[in-house]
């Protein structure tokens, strides 16, 4: 993957950043510095985006960045779940409003010639499969839940269209991305409807944070097409 100068600086500080956030929100140690450190990921994507952003169209630029503000918000919600389940349903709903607009920036270049029922179809396997574990523990975020994975699904859709309609770093950064955001919510969804998952918090943060990571500098990637 070719980064820039600027690419591979930030690179160094995000790790460094999901590094902090990985250890202080599994140990509970420093517990000031979770708080930091967790929105200050998506916040640190949004200013790598601004500041080298600037031959990519301003529609695709304001959506990538309400994108990434919902995740923040979302982000900061689900701090707070321990305090009232009502902080994790806003979450849900701040995200998915983050993957709608993923979902209108993918749009922007979809390839309306690519077959998708192949990968449509494996994605509904993945989440049947996915749903068949988690129904029983749903209960009332059981339509909550399905609207989520219709959009997410959705968003991993849109990822996959994009294929010939940009230079291929910027179609398989993104591409990747989406998948791996996916596979965090999934993560995420397991812990919490159908059983703790060991080392739960460190994988959902790490693949979420490169989930963001990839759909953010393969967006920025644009401008080299």
């Amino acid at each position: 993957m070719k980064l820039t100068n600027t690419e591979k600086q930030f690179s160094i500080l995000y790790s460094i950043i999901v590094l902090f956030e990985i250890i202080t929100g599994s140990t509970r140690t420093l517990e000031i510095v979770h708080y930091i450190a967790k929105p200050a990921i998506v916040f640190s994507l949004m200013f790598l985006f601004i500041k080298t952003s600037g031959s990519i169209s301003k529609s695709i630029k304001r959506i990538t960045l309400l994108a990434l503000g919902f995740s923040v918000l979302g982000d900061i919600l689900l701090m707070f779940v321990d305090q009232s389940p009502h902080f994790f349903t806003i979450g849900l709903v701040a995200f998915l409003l983050a993957h709608v607009m993923y979902i209108l920036v993918f749009l922007k270049h979809r390839n309306n010639q690519k077959p998708i029922i192949g990968f449509v179809i494996l994605l509904l396997a993945y989440a049947s499969g996915l749903f068949y574990l988690l129904k029983d523990g749903l209960g009332e975020m059981l339509i909550p839940v399905i609207v989520y994975m219709v959009v997410i699904l959705s968003m991993a859709t849109t990822a996959f269209m994009r294929k010939g309609k940009v230079n291929n770093l910027s179609y398989n950064l993104v591409f990747v991305g989406a998948i791996f955001f996916m596979i965090s919510d999934s993560i995420l969804a397991l812990n919490k409807f159908y059983e703790p998952l060991p080392f739960s918090n460190i994988s959902i943060m790490l693949i979420y944070a490169l989930a963001q990571f990839f759909i953010v500098i393969g967006i920025l990637k644009l401008k080299r097409s």
